[in-house]
This record gives structure tokens, C-alpha cells and sequence, in this order.
């Protein structure tokens, strides 16, 4: 949800860094940043990390800092980084130039995209025209396509020709578990309809997948980048709340997105083309997903 920071300072001719975990690198090679900085989220050794970077690349002395985390800050403050970010609990003493958050209900997309311009004009930087966009955006490399390609072709998968699910969601949301439970279902429904199921999620939760979705077909782990591209190659991805559908999002992927504990308005997908079903407090009968898909389908041929 924050591609949209790195097309303002592209879009604007400002040159910029990313510090992120190592996922991030492969996933956001098709930007034209200047550096990664890897971090692992360990407050010691993130600082002792970004120390280190900074003596090699000297000519950063600001930050933007998209996290509203007292340990991003802090980690930051250490590294004699002079850093903008949202004001929160604690955090304000250890930012250069803490900014207020917006007193109305925004989409996340929408709040990272403000605080970015903002820290543009506090330092004196000007924007310039770039608006946000009404869908976000990844730029995929060749070696993105080329890995979703070599998965296809190994499993004897046409693009466009096979339903792709993601039957988990990590974390909790205010306590509650943030995973539709009926991909089951969904799955062996979609089947029977004639439609090829796939998933490929990542290492750490394939055990889940393979207990919420057992007959679907298993393809090996790939980095966020081919599964971007994986995603943008299927008819549709059916997935919950979570990081898959702002991937499939930022493909222009046809995508129904499971809601049950997130608001829609603050988490959806940022694209106008995304079915949402469900919402805070209710989750969609499965029903109704497994109607929706085939409608979603059905119009897809036709």
C-alpha cells in the first residue's frame, strides 16, 4: 500500500533509499532506488545495521518513516537520521518533525501517500503534480515473470487458466483470527465447476494452507515478486485480507478479497476493480464467494 510513496519521489525526481526487510529488495527491484537497507526487526542489530549503511552512503541524512512504530523510530533516532513520521504515543521525541495524523478515517493507502507529501514540503522539496493514484502499482522485472512462468510450465498450468487462493492470513486483528474458513469448500466447488485451484504460499505457512485448502494443487514456495507475477497470470485470486490482496492489487489482478474482522474501508484492496465481500464483524457465507466466483469467471469468458 505504500508503492504509491515511491512513485510521488520518482514522479518528483527525488532520489531515496529504502531500508525494509530483505523480502522487500526482490519484490521492489523494478523502482529506481538509490540503496537497500536491510533490517530484520530487531532493535539492536536494525541499529547497528543502519549505522553501518549510513558510513557507506553518507549523503543521507533524512528519513520518512511509513511505520507508526515506536521501534522504527527510535531505530532511526539512533542511526543520527533526522526523520518524519506520524505523531503516536511516545514515539514524537524521537522524531525531527512529527506530523499529525488525520483526524477522518483514511485509507491506509491514502495516509502514507499524505505523510509522504507532507515531508516533501517540510523539507522544502516540491512534490509536484503527482496525485494518488486510483490503483496501486508494482513494476515487474523479467526475472518476476520469468519465475511465475517456470512454476506454470512445471506443473502443466496455462496463464489465465487456473484459480489461484491464498487460504491464509498472518497476525491478528484486535484478537481475531483474519482467515475465511471455508477455502475448503470453495475449493472443491470451483473443482467439480471444471476450474484448476492452485496455491503457492510462503514456506512458514504452507502447513496451514495445506489444512484449509487440501485439495488444491501445491506449488512450491516463490519470492513476493514471481507470486506477484503468478498472481497477475491467473483467471482470478480469491484470498483473504491480507498482503496477497494488496499483491494482486498492484497487478491489475481480477481479484475477490474475504472480509470478516478488517474494515474494507481502511484495508481493501487500493484499486477500483477488486470484489469485496464480507465486513467488519461478518464474513461472507461461502455461499456467496463461490457464487461470486463463478459469476467473476463467467464474465471473464464471455
Amino acid at each position: 500500500m505504500s508503492l504509491p510513496v515511491l512513485d510521488l519521489f520518482e514522479a518528483a525526481r527525488i532520489p531515496y533509499a529504502i531500508c525494509a526487510r530483505s523480502w522487500a529488495q526482490p519484490f521492489l527491484s523494478g523502482f529506481s532506488n538509490q540503496g537497500f537497507c536491510k533490517v530484520e526487526g530487531k532493535l539492536l542489530n536494525d541499529i547497528k545495521s543502519l549505522r553501518s549503511w549510513l558510513s557507506q552512503n553518507p549523503g543521507y541524512k533524512r528519513a520518512l518513516l511509513l511505520p507508526d512504530s515506536l521501534s522504527s523510530a527510535l531505530v532511526f533516532k539512533a542511526a543520527g537520521l533526522r526523520s518524519v513520521g506520524y505523531r503516536d504515543d511516545g514515539r514524537s521525541l524521537l522524531l525531527t518533525h512529527p506530523v499529525t495524523k488525520p483526524t477522518t478515517s483514511q485509507h491506509a493507502t491514502q495516509y502514507w501517500f499524505a505523510l509522504a507529501r507532507d515531508a516533501l514540503r517540510i523539507w522544502g522539496l516540491d512534490p509536484g503534480p503527482f496525485e494518488l493514484p486510483a490503483q496501486i502499482s508494482l513494476r515487474l522485472t523479467g526475472l518476476h515473470t520469468s519465475c511465475a512462468s517456470t512454476v506454470l510450465s512445471a506443473h502443466q498450468l496455462l496463464p489465465k487458466k487456473f484459480i489461484l487462493i491464498a487460504p491464509t492470513a498472518t497476525g491478528l486483528h484486535h484478537g481475531q483470527i483474519k482467515v475465511w474458513s471455508h477455502f475448503d469448500a470453495l475449493t472443491r466447488a470451483l473443482q467439480q465447476a471444471g476450474y484448476t485451484v492452485a496455491m503457492c504460499p510462503p514456506p512458514a505457512e504452507r502447513d496451514a494452507a495445506r489444512l484449509a485448502a487440501p485439495s488444491a494443487l501445491l506449488l512450491p514456495p516463490m519470492d513476493l515478486g514471481g507470486f506477484a507475477a503468478l498472481a497477475q497470470l491467473a483467471a482470478l485470486v480469491i484470498c483473504n485480507d491480507s498482503g496477497v490482496a494488496h499483491i494482486a492489487a498492484a497487478v491489475n489482478a481480477t481479484q475477490i478479497t474475504i472480509f470478516g474482522v478488517t474494515n474494507p474501508a481502511r484495508t481493501r484492496p487500493w484499486t477500483p476493480t477488486s470484489i469485496n465481500l464480507g465486513q467488519t464483524g461478518q464474513w461472507p457465507s461461502t455461499t456467496d464467494v463461490i457464487d461470486c466466483a463463478k459469476v467473476t469467471l463467467n464474465t471473464l469468458v464471455s
